[in-house]
C-alpha cells in the first residue's frame, strides 16, 4: 500500500480500516442522530488498546482531526469527522464480571446493554443510562445519569479505574492511587484527556427491579406533575427512580386505543425492588386513575432495554437544572408542550435528582449534582423541514424555566451550546482545574470533538 491517506494503514494496527468506497463504510460512519452526515477519511475499527495507540499515532502524525467513537449514540455528532480519522471502539465491547469481588471490567466500546446482560445473571448492577443502546464510556466519563442514580449515584461514582490512551500514544491507568488528578477529571470531564480503552466498575446487588409506566391524557399534565413532585419531595425512598414526561401515545397493548397517537402525560417508575413494594411507594400516582398502566417486576437488563430510543430520527436534546419545581414552574413546563414535535418519539421530560446524587456532590467536578430537578427536552423528528421548529421548542422550554434554574448543566444531555455552557457544566473553579489536567495529558487539544475543555495555558 502507498503511504497516502487514501490507501494507508496505521503501522502496527490489527483492526479493520474503512475508507470511502468500502462496502461497510457508510454503515460505520452513520450515528444515531439523522442530522449528522459526515465523511471521515478513515475509520479505524480498533480491537485492542494497541490498535488505539497505533491509530492515534497515525492520525496525530498526519495532523488529522481525531474523533473517538464509543459504543453509543453520538447524538451531538462529535463521534465522526469530515476528512479526519475516527477511532472506533465498538469492537472493544467485552464485559468481564467478577461476582465475588463485585467488579466489572468493560471495554471502551461496550454499550449498557452489553454491561447489563453480563451483570444481571449475578444479580449485580450499577447506575447505567436509561437505554441499553447508550455507550458505557461516553455516559460514564460525562458523569452518568441513569434510573438508579438516586440510590447509587451517577455512573462515574462506581469507577474503580480507567485505562486510557493519551494523545501522544501512552497507555496510562488512572485510579485512586495513580494519576489521581486525571482520575478526578474523568468523573465528568468526558473524552477530553484520551481514549478510554477499558473502565472498571464497582457493582451493587440488585436481585430484581420493577418498571412501571402510568399514562393520562395530556390535559391532565399539571395535576399529574404536581402529584409526582409532591411524592418525590415528600420523602420518596432512594430506591425510586424515574421521570415525568409528555409523549405521544405509543401503539402498545397497555395504551388504550383512544390514547394512541395522542399527546399524553406519563410517569415512569423504576424501582430497585419488588413490584409489591413499588406499588406501595407509588400509590399516590395510582390514586389519580391512570388510563394506561404497565407495571412488571423484571431483571435489570430488561428494564434497561424496555425504553430504548428509536434510531434514524433527527435529534436535538437540551437540558436545564432546577433548584425547585414550584407550581409556577409546573405551569411553565406544561405550557411549552404545545410546541413539542408531535406525533413523533419526542419527549418533554423532567427527572428528580437528590439522594446519592446530592450526597456525593462535592467529590467530583459536577456542581449540577446539587440540583433538585432536571428538565430534558428530548427532540426526535423525521423531516429536516422541522429542524428549526424542534430546536426552538427545546431552547424555549429551557428559557421558560430560567427563574428556577441553577445555572449548571449536565453536559451529556446537550449538544454544542457554546463554551459558556461547557463551563457551566463544571463551574469556573473546576473548569480551571480541569484545564490544567488537559494541559498535562492533551496540551495540543487533539481531543477537541467533545464538550471541550481547552488546555490551561501556558502548558
Amino acid at each position: 500500500m502507498s503511504d497516502t491517506i487514501e490507501h494507508a494503514r496505521p503501522h502496527g494496527f490489527g483492526g479493520v480500516v474503512l475508507q470511502d468506497g468500502d462496502p461497510a463504510y457508510d454503515e460505520a460512519r452513520a450515528v444515531f442522530n439523522g442530522m449528522i452526515d459526515k465523511r471521515p477519511a478513515m475509520i479505524a475499527q480498533c480491537e485492542s488498546a494497541a490498535d488505539v495507540q497505533a491509530a492515534l499515532r497515525y492520525g496525530v502524525d498526519r495532523e488529522l482531526e481525531i474523533a473517538v467513537r464509543g459504543g453509543g449514540h453520538g447524538v451531538a455528532g462529535t463521534a465522526v469527522t469530515d476528512g479526519g480519522l475516527v477511532v472506533d471502539l465498538r469492537r472493544m465491547n467485552s464485559v468481564q464480571v467478577d461476582p465475588e469481588a463485585r467488579i466489572a471490567r468493560v471495554g471502551g466500546g461496550a454499550t449498557w446493554g452489553d454491561f447489563d446482560r453480563a451483570c444481571t445473571p449475578h444479580a449485580l448492577a450499577t447506575t447505567g443510562g436509561r437505554a441499553s443502546t447508550t455507550g458505557v464510556a461516553g455516559l460514564t466519563l460525562g458523569g452518568g445519569s441513569g434510573w438508579f442514580e438516586r440510590k447509587w449515584g451517577l455512573a462515574c461514582d462506581a469507577l474503580v479505574s480507567v485505562e486510557l490512551v493519551t494523545a501522544d500514544g501512552r497507555l496510562v491507568i488512572a485510579d485512586e492511587t495513580q494519576n489521581t488528578e486525571l482520575f478526578w477529571a474523568l468523573h465528568g470531564g468526558g473524552g477530553n484527556f484520551g481514549v478510554a480503552t477499558s473502565l472498571t466498575f464497582r457493582l451493587q446487588p440488585l436481585p430484581t427491579a420493577t418498571l412501571g409506566l402510568l399514562l393520562w391524557p395530556g390535559e391532565a399534565g399539571p395535576q399529574v406533575l404536581r402529584a409526582y413532585r409532591d411524592l418525590i419531595e415528600g420523602g420518596a425512598p432512594d430506591e425510586l427512580g424515574g421521570a415525568a414526561v409528555y409523549l405521544t401515545g405509543p401503539p402498545e397493548e397497555f395504551v388504550p386505543a383512544h390514547l394512541q397517537g395522542k399527546l399524553l402525560v406519563g410517569v415512569a417508575m423504576v424501582y430497585a425492588g419488588t413490584e409489591a413494594d413499588a406499588r406501595e411507594v407509588f400509590a399516590p400516582m395510582f390514586a389519580l386513575a391512570p388510563e394506561g398502566v404497565m407495571v412488571a417486576e423484571m431483571p435489570y437488563d430488561v428494564v434497561q432495554s424496555a425504553l430504548d430510543d428509536p434510531p434514524g430520527f433527527r435529534n436535538y436534546w437540551s437540558a436545564e437544572h432546577l433548584s425547585a419545581f414550584p407550581d409556577a414552574a409546573v405551569d411553565a413546563f406544561c405550557d411549552r408542550v404545545r410546541d413539542m414535535p408531535s406525533p413523533s418519539p419526542s419527549q418533554q421530560l423532567i427527572a428528580p435528582w437528590g439522594g446519592q446524587v446530592l450526597r456525593a456532590a462535592d467529590t467530583w467536578p459536577l456542581p449540577h449534582r446539587k440540583s433538585a430537578w432536571v428538565v430534558h427536552p428530548f427532540g426526535l423528528w423525521e423531516d429536516a423541514a422541522d429542524d428549526a421548529r424542534g430546536i426552538r421548542w427545546a431552547r424555549d422550554l429551557c428559557a421558560d424555566l430560567q427563574e428556577w434554574a441553577t445555572g449548571y448543566v449536565y453536559l451529556n444531555f446537550i449538544g454544542n451550546e457554546g463554551q459558556g455552557r461547557v463551563i457551566a457544566g463544571f463551574g469556573e473553579d473546576n473548569y480551571r482545574r480541569l484545564a490544567r489536567v488537559k494541559c498535562e495529558y492533551d496540551p495540543e487539544n487533539v481531543f477537541h470533538l467533545n464538550q471541550n475543555i481547552e488546555p490551561g495555558w501556558p502548558c
